[in-house]
């Protein structure tokens, strides 16, 4: 009886333990093919000779190098100031406006850089409206009276990026001012603490990770960037990227200025977390109470408002006004085209399949590392979601690398055997557009996911196995239903990112495969306007939606329960 006991519960434990093995093979494949990318790229720029290199360096790097450092650096200063001083404002202080500006700080969020740039460049323009308007009010006849300093400059895009992507810090360290114990805060201001030492003293100290976190990310999209930085005049490394493969036709030229580009990526990576390396922080064991509001009132409230007004009115309302105005004289002039019918479909499309792609993915990585915890699910975790931090030109570069020797392979082989050519499989059909999307976007899907199922008790799994459900049906009937939220969140997101995004989609779209972000790029570097405003409008619409979920979110995180 014992030796059939025995022999019973191995024959039980088998296909569960066989299940669970199948998601870590499948967890490990993802991030395989995330990596995919990086390794061509890597092979690639290894390959190319060290004359070509060296070319590159007096040539292209000379210059793109000290223009990106001086990018990131004011890109994150000023970033990093506003978004810290926003943060505060609303969190530490009760005026008049103070609900519509904590989520009205979000809307920058929906405006991509590179539109960005293309409102600004047409409404600064020194026959455009604000210079216009000023020369009438100062009493100035023409521009060669009166003239603002021009836009395309250092300075100019540093600004404008700056209170576009300002955002990115306000929202960690706002989360940071709501949470973190009001008692220290308290103990501070009854000893004496002027409230503007309370803030430079106490409370920047203590959201110092929540600011190198979002100043990080606000560097990554800056380094990102290419049409902003073209636009304006920047020549930094993803511009030389995409001109050095594009119009030179130089791939191995163009794979080791990425190779360079990632490695910034990674000595930027690694800075932050230097920077934090002896940084410890928690709250105390006593009950911990909720930063309590200073109550600013009279016209000083006004004030506060309109100082917290200025970066929703030059990092959004301004070019939403702009592009709503244009949009709306080119509709009444011819309509909407044929043309950008065709851009919306394929904007939706592929933007749509990449995700439904991506969000497979990630629940596939996110699912095995819930089921078998340990270093091998973590690590193919991690793995898999590193192409967030690599720019979309050099993740576009490394699979134009990738999927173009695969094309070329089959190809050869089908002429070998057969005798006629395949073409290009997967660069013509948008395949290797898709593949990117995913690659990029794989970390979005796959947070998502593991914050939505991290939420669902253990205990659950137990009861479903004591009930005798299988792996598989405890993940359809348990685990699924409970994580839909997360993953109608997490989907939202990745679509919103597929449609913004730019490089990647300059790089790998098929020929004569038109979206809404690459015909808006076409129309501003031929400097027609505004044959682009009702695509930059669309944009900016569909990026309204994920600054709707963060803001009820925040509201959620912010209500005392």
């Amino acid at each position: 009886m014992v030796s059939e006991t025995a022999s019973h519960i191995p024959m039980k434990a088998r296909p569960r333990f066989h299940a669970n093995v199948w998601w870590l093979i499948a967890s490990a494949f993802v991030a395989c093919l995330a990596l995919l990318p990086v390794a061509a790229l890597l092979l690639e720029a290894v390959q190319g000779s060290s004359g070509v290199f060296m070319h590159l360096r007096d040539t292209v790097l000379a210059t793109a190098l000290p223009e990106t450092l001086i990018l990131l650096l004011g890109v994150g200063i000023l970033a990093g100031l506003l978004g810290t001083a926003s943060a505060w404002l609303v969190a530490a202080h009760d005026f008049p406006g103070r609900g519509i500006l904590e989520w009205a700080l979000l809307l920058p969020l929906a405006m991509p850089t590179y539109i960005m740039a293309y409102a600004y460049l047409d409404l600064l323009h020194p026959l455009g409206p604000v210079q216009g308007a000023l020369r009438w009010l100062l009493g100035y006849s023409g521009p060669r009276e009166f003239r603002l300093p021009d836009i395309r400059s250092m300075p100019g895009c540093i600004l404008l990026l700056g209170f576009v992507l300002y955002p990115y810090v306000y929202i960690p360290v706002r989360a940071m001012f709501l949470t973190q114990a009001g008692n220290l805060l308290e103990a501070a201001r009854l000893l004496g603490t002027s409230r503007r030492s309370l803030f430079l003293r106490v409370a920047v100290p203590m959201s110092r990770p929540a600011i190198a976190v979002g100043v990080s990310l606000t560097l990554m999209e800056a380094l990102n960037d290419i049409g902003a930085s073209e636009f304006l005049g920047v020549r930094t490394l993803t511009v030389s990227i995409y001109t050095t493969w594009v119009t030179k036709s130089d791939l191995p030229g163009a794979a080791q200025i990425a190779l360079s580009m990632l490695v910034l990526v990674v000595a930027l990576v690694a800075l932050e977390r230097w920077a934090r390396r002896r940084q410890r922080y928690s709250l105390s064991a006593q009950k911990s109470r909720v930063l309590e509001p200073f109550r600013i009132k009279g016209a000083w409230g006004w004030v506060a408002f309109a100082l917290g007004s200025l970066p929703i009115l030059i990092g959004f309302a301004g070019p939403a006004i702009y592009l709503v105005t244009e949009a709306w004289k080119r509709y009444q002039f011819s309509g909407l085209s044929a043309r950008f019918m065709s851009e919306a479909v394929n904007t939706v499309v592929f933007s749509s399949f990449a995700t439904m792609v991506t969000l497979l993915l990630g629940l596939v990585v996110a699912y095995a590392m819930r089921i078998i915890p340990g270093r091998t699910s973590l690590w193919c975790f991690r793995l898999a979601t590193v192409g967030y931090a690599a720019p979309g030109t050099v993740i576009a570069i490394g699979v134009l690398i990738a999927l173009g020797g695969f094309d070329k392979f089959v190809d050869q082989t089908m002429r070998n055997w057969f005798g006629f050519s395949t073409g290009l499989l997967l660069i013509g059909s948008g395949a290797a557009l898709i593949f990117a999307y995913s690659a990029r976007f794989l970390t979005i899907a796959a947070g998502g996911i593991d914050a939505g199922l991290s939420r669902i008790p253990l205990t659950f799994d137990h009861a479903a196995r004591t009930l005798g459900r299988p792996p598989g049906a405890t993940f359809r009937h348990v685990h699924l239903p409970l994580s839909k939220a997360a993953l109608a969140a997490a989907g939202l997101l990745v679509f919103v990112d597929c449609v913004k995004e730019l490089p990647a989609t300059l790089l790998l779209r098929p020929l004569n495969f038109e979206t809404f972000s690459t015909q808006l790029y076409g129309e501003a570097a031929r400097g027609t306007y505004e044959e682009a405003s009702i695509a930059a409008l669309a944009i900016v619409v569909i990026g309204i939606l994920p600054v709707i979920l963060l803001a009820r979110v925040g509201k959620q995180r912010a209500t005392p329960r």
